[in-house]
């Protein structure tokens, strides 16, 4: 899941919303930071606290992401990308059909419920924006022998960049995915690969629901009521 799908629900509790961008933000800043559920938990105490609140959006993310990930239409969606983007990348060495088919599929999604609750994006970040970054960076501190600092840098310039409305051009998308590569030394994309986008944008929109019902043991209810 990305940004949208994890947190939309939870706009009006604004440090639970940042824990659920937390590891996507850390994959950003530092992949070598990795918050533990067994580390979060004993501080997930319902209590309102900022910590608590940080601690349980993390959980819920890493909740999240254990079902979505084994959906069958995650595996479906996402190997038919990466599929068609083989066909135009044709370089068999080339790592971008996989990964691209695995993060499109959530970027995507995350397009579907911006059209499908126009107020939604809107809704994220003037959550996002009640955050304190330096907070964020403390909560994350007790947990890593990592420093900290670029992510209390990276947050300002999250909320800034407002990039959860660049999903629904694929014009705008190529330029966003071209910004995910560089970070991870990828090649970038040509503009060639704009159809591709646009026939996965009409891919991922006949699986939403498929997409966002968990397993009928998840103990939490489906990050989308429609």
């Amino acid at each position: 899941m990305n940004y949208l799908a994890h947190g939309h629900r939870f706009t009006d509790r604004p440090y639970f919303l940042a824990g659920t961008a937390l590891p996507d933000w850390l994959s950003v800043v530092d992949r070598k930071i990795r918050l533990r559920q067994r580390h979060l938990a004993p501080h997930a105490t319902g209590d309102g606290s900022l910590a608590a609140e940080l601690a349980a959006g993390v959980l819920q993310h890493l909740h999240d992401d254990a079902w979505f990930h084994s959906t069958p239409a995650f595996y479906l969606v996402s190997g038919a990308i990466g599929k068609r983007l083989r066909g135009l990348l044709i370089d068999p060495d080339d790592h971008r059909p996989g990964f691209l088919g695995h993060i499109l599929t959530e970027i995507l999604l995350d397009s579907h419920l911006e059209a499908r609750h126009p107020t939604a994006v809107g809704g994220y970040y003037a959550a996002i924006d009640q955050v304190d970054a330096s907070e964020v960076a403390r909560f994350v501190a007790q947990f890593t022998d990592q420093p900290v600092e670029g992510l209390a840098r990276f947050i300002p310039l999250f909320q800034r960049e407002r990039i959860l409305p660049d999903y629904a051009d694929s014009a705008r998308l190529c330029h966003r995915l071209n910004q995910v590569l560089l970070r991870v030394k990828l090649p970038s994309l040509e503009p060639a690969v704009i159809p591709v986008l646009d026939w996965a944008r009409e891919l991922v929109g006949g699986q939403v629901d498929a997409l966002l019902q968990p397993p009928t043991d998840s103990p939490n209810d489906c990050p989308e009521q429609s």
